[in-house]
């Protein structure tokens, strides 16, 4: 077990990175934050401390998360000039929470073994609310000795927290995690989209539909998103199409077939062509509006 305060780093500062952080702040841990762009209120007048680069951070840390949002942003938060590699010494724990290639993931933790530290990935799901409520979803790979040192400091930003196997299995949970998100919300779409256009209340249909075997976090969530016509992110659009580039990069170099991915994610690149980078994920159900010339809740 560790010691009651710890010395731990965050690295970048977003929609989810900034309440994971605040979490670690509030149960008392000496936090050291790096972002690029300006540091959340959130953390600016807390006692978190400000460093100018990952490598002050990784000098001043026993235990650094990044949390940024694609492969080469990791890249650059670990490996770059100033990077946490720098800054790192024998016997520290690097625990990558982004959302990034598994293959890459292997990479980086081979590179950072080769320094004498361990590495874990840890992607997250639960989007902005696990964030805050530190209710998040955590899929973990890497070496459960590691893994048992740091689950008191995962306990702190999430509740299902899963030892999925060896480094880069975390972040393959998650690639999968995504899709079945994106298929979900492809589902409950066309249903609702459907339903309307019949000339029933989607809000009522999807009433009825929760307590049966079509219920799901997604048709709660994101389909009363899409009945109330709420789109602010959320998990932004683009941030799954991303995810969905990595299943589908992946797919092809194992040899398999994900057409239903494939067909999320150009309904995806459809909102995107509309202006919906943006968006909140739920908001593909626009991609299927336009095809039917038909908005959910509109009077057929």
């Amino acid at each position: 077990m560790m010691s009651n305060q710890l010395n731990l780093g965050f690295i970048g500062l977003g929609i989810m990175g900034a309440p994971m952080a605040s979490h670690l702040v509030n149960a008392g841990h000496s936090v050291f934050i790096n972002t690029r762009s300006k540091v959340p209120e959130l953390l600016a007048y807390s006692k978190a401390k400000q460093c100018p680069s990952p490598k002050e951070v990784a000098q001043n840390a026993d235990i650094i998360f990044t949390m940024v949002p694609d492969t080469p942003d990791v890249e650059k938060a670990l490996f770059g000039e100033n990077g946490v590699a720098a800054g790192l010494s024998k016997g520290k724990i690097v625990v990558d929470m982004s959302s990034i290639s598994p293959i890459a993931t292997k990479e980086f933790a081979k590179k950072i073994n080769a320094l004498g530290c361990d590495y874990l990935d840890a992607p997250v799901s639960g989007g902005e609310v696990g964030a805050k409520n530190a209710t998040l979803s955590i899929m973990v790979g890497g070496d459960e000795g590691v893994f048992n040192k740091v689950k008191p400091v995962l306990d702190l930003m999430g509740k299902n927290i899963n030892l999925v196997g060896g480094n880069g299995d975390g972040q393959t949970a998650k690639v999968a995690n995504q899709i079945i998100v994106a298929l979900n919300i492809e589902a409950v779409a066309e249903a609702l989209l459907f339903a309307s256009k019949a000339g029933a209340d989607p809000a009522k249909v999807r009433q009825a539909l929760m307590g049966g075997f079509a219920g799901s976090k997604i048709l709660e969530v994101h389909g009363e998103r899409m009945v109330k016509r709420t789109f602010d992110p959320g998990f932004r659009i683009e941030l799954h199409q991303k995810d969905l580039n990595l299943a589908l990069n992946s797919a092809r170099s194992l040899g398999v077939s994900l057409p239903n991915t494939a067909t999320a994610q150009e309904l995806f690149n459809s909102c995107s062509a509309h202006g919906g980078k943006g968006w909140d994920h739920s908001a593909m159900v626009k991609a299927l509006e336009m095809m039917a010339n038909f908005e959910v809740g509109q009077k057929s």
